[in-house]
């Protein structure tokens, strides 16, 4: 049986990325993050959630989320989880992402992601976002290549 996705994660005793400075996701500056407005709120044991709060710039046509900028929160989402483990010490490239879009998504977006397996080099993750009311939106499943930042990237 698979578990559901949004099973809450158990923290670290003291979060050292509670209240980022914007632009910064789970310790790696990230300008993107910025300018869409996400928010690392939990990471660890090979999970993490970041919250995606809504901007009229990233609506399609209709007034719903563009499924572009739900892709790139879910991209952040997976990729995070496959650095949860050292999440400042490694950086990380897409390298397969597939997404299944589930229903229309308005108002903040919450994306929780789970690293499936972690090898030395190559991560696999999946994941799902859902409404703020807990209407899932959309699911991932993807492929990361893990690389160790330079101490002065740390």
């Amino acid at each position: 049986m698979i578990a559901r996705m949004n099973t809450p994660i158990k923290e670290h005793p003291a979060n050292p990325f509670e209240g980022e400075a914007p632009g910064i996701l789970f310790g790696l500056p990230m300008p993107m993050a910025r300018a869409m407005k996400l928010s690392g709120e939990r990471i660890g044991e090979d999970r993490a959630q970041i919250r995606m709060g809504f901007q009229p710039d990233q609506a399609n046509s209709r007034g719903d989320v563009h499924g572009g900028a739900i892709a790139s929160l879910l991209d952040c989402a997976l990729a995070s989880a496959c650095r949860s483990h050292d999440p400042t010490a490694f950086g990380v490239a897409t390298i397969d992402l597939t997404l299944h879009y589930v229903s229309a998504g308005s108002g903040d977006l919450i994306a929780t992601a789970h690293c499936e397996r972690r090898g030395r080099s190559i991560s696999f993750a999946r994941g799902e976002v859902r409404s703020e009311d807990g209407t899932l939106v959309a699911l991932a499943t993807g492929t990361f290549k893990l690389m160790a930042r330079s101490p002065a990237q740390a």
